[in-house]
C-alpha cells in the first residue's frame, strides 16, 4: 500500500504544471506595487529589477518569470492603468460631468506618485516607441471615450451644439490640470474647478 500511495503522489506531482505555484497573484501585485514605488523614487532609466525584487520583498527569479524586462513590467502597469481608466459621469447635466471629472483628474495628478512618475515616463517614452504607446493608451486614449459619451449625452440634451468634439473636451479636461500640477507644480487654488468647469462648458458651446 504504501508504494502504491507513493505512486500516486509521484503521478499527482508530475501532473502539475512547472510554476503553476510560483506564479501567485498576491507576488504578482506585490511586484506591480513596488513598480510604482520604485519608479517614484528613483525613476525609470534608474530602475532595476533588482530593486524592484527588493522593494516587493521577493526574490529576482520572481519577477523574471512574470515579466522579461523592466520595460515589459513597466509596460505592464501601465496597461493595467489603461484599463482602469477613467470613471464614466452621467450627473445629468454637462456642468456636472465635466465637474467630476476634473475633481477626479486633480485628485489623481496631485497624488505624490503621479507627479513623479508621470513626468519621467513621459520623457522616457521620446526614447521607447513601446512606452509611448503604451502611455498614448494610458493617458489619452482610454479617455477619449469618456469624454465622448459625456459630450453626446450634452447634444442630446440639448445643452451643446450637435457636431461638439470630443477630443476637444479632453484636451480641456485634462491640459490645465496637467500644466499647472505636473509643469508649473503650483497648487489648485480653492475655486479653480469650477472656474474651469464653466471654461470648459463655454467653449464647447455651453453655457
Amino acid at each position: 500500500m504504501a508504494k502504491e500511495g507513493s505512486g500516486n503522489d509521484s503521478a499527482a506531482a508530475r501532473r502539475t504544471p512547472a510554476g503553476a505555484a510560483v506564479l501567485r497573484e498576491d507576488k504578482t501585485e506585490a511586484i506591480r506595487a513596488a513598480v510604482f514605488e520604485e519608479l517614484a523614487a528613483v525613476g525609470f532609466a534608474r530602475m532595476s529589477i533588482e530593486g524592484i525584487a527588493r522593494r516587493a520583498g521577493v526574490g529576482k527569479t520572481a519577477v523574471y518569470r512574470r515579466w522579461r524586462s523592466k520595460l515589459h513590467l513597466v509596460l505592464d502597469v501601465v496597461s493595467a492603468v489603461a484599463a482602469a481608466g477613467m470613471p464614466t459621469p452621467d450627473t445629468g447635466s454637462l456642468s456636472g460631468d465635466v465637474r467630476m471629472l476634473l475633481e477626479v483628474a486633480a485628485r489623481a495628478l496631485r497624488h505624490p506618485m503621479a507627479s513623479q512618475i508621470v513626468p519621467d515616463l513621459l520623457a522616457e517614452a521620446a526614447r521607447s516607441p513601446e512606452l509611448a504607446t503604451a502611455l498614448k493608451a494610458a493617458l489619452h486614449d482610454s479617455q477619449e471615450g469618456v469624454a465622448a459619451a459625456m459630450v453626446a449625452r450634452a447634444v442630446e440634451r440639448g445643452e451643446i451644439p450637435a457636431g461638439a468634439d470630443g477630443r476637444l473636451a479632453l484636451d480641456l479636461l485634462t491640459g490645465p490640470l496637467y500644466w499647472r500640477l505636473l509643469v508649473v507644480r503650483d497648487a489648485v487654488p480653492a475655486g479653480y474647478l469650477d472656474e474651469l468647469t464653466v471654461a470648459v462648458v463655454g467653449a464647447l458651446g455651453g453655457r
